[in-house]
């Protein structure tokens, strides 16, 4: 006769069962709500991390990790 006959279950974890989940929806209903769709320009958000990287290359201090 086994003492463990009955069968053990837990329900699936909610990361954002503390309400968490609600609030953001609130938030991006709300009309002031900022959305990044609306202002950025692919391309010059682009055009902008390749100046920087060639920036982090030419910059004496910087080592590279990689060949990469």
């Amino acid at each position: 006769m086994s003492l463990f006959t009955h069968n053990i279950t837990f329900k699936p974890v909610d990361p954002l069962g503390d309400g968490l989940g609600d609030d953001i929806t609130t938030e991006r209903m709300e009309p002031e709500a900022i959305t990044l769709e609306e202002f950025v320009d692919e391309g010059q958000l682009s055009r902008y991390w390749q100046d920087v990287e060639k920036d982090i290359e030419n910059d004496p201090e910087w080592f590279k990790f990689s060949n990469d």
